[in-house]
């Protein structure tokens, strides 16, 4: 399953030679569910074999967005068992500038939503 989310790209670290046939390259991003809020979350995704490249084209700072799937796996060793969980990007895109949605006050007024309004204080009963 591919989820996609959009932050600021806060660390990039160098690619990583696991073995000789898998590498990997991690980054981190700044993650803010609501815009106002000061609370954020920082989140550590990874990129695999020929997609380590991907992070290059993007500066630390920069808003970018990008697509990744979930990935877990269990490991046990000496009888412990650990489980990991990897964010695996696998595309990456600027997130370039947003724009807002137009306030309500400058769309057009049909009167509709004033006449549902004054019905709806009309039938309160109360």
């Amino acid at each position: 399953m591919a989820f996609e989310i959009t932050g600021k790209l806060i660390e990039k670290f160098e690619t990583q030679n696991v073995s000789d046939k898998f590498k990997k390259r991690e980054f981190v991003i700044e993650y803010r569910d609501n815009p106002n809020s000061s609370f954020s979350e920082m989140l550590k995704f990874q990129l695999t074999q020929d997609r380590c490249s991907l992070i290059d084209a993007y500066n630390n700072g920069q808003d970018i967005r990008l697509w990744f799937n979930l990935r877990g796996r269990k490991w046990e060793k000496d009888g412990n068992v650990n489980y990991f969980t990897n964010l695996e990007a696998w595309k990456i895109e600027s997130a370039g500038t947003t724009t807002e949605p137009q306030a309500a006050s400058s769309l057009p007024d049909s009167g509709i939503a004033a006449a549902a309004a004054d019905e709806l204080t009309n039938d309160l009963p109360f």
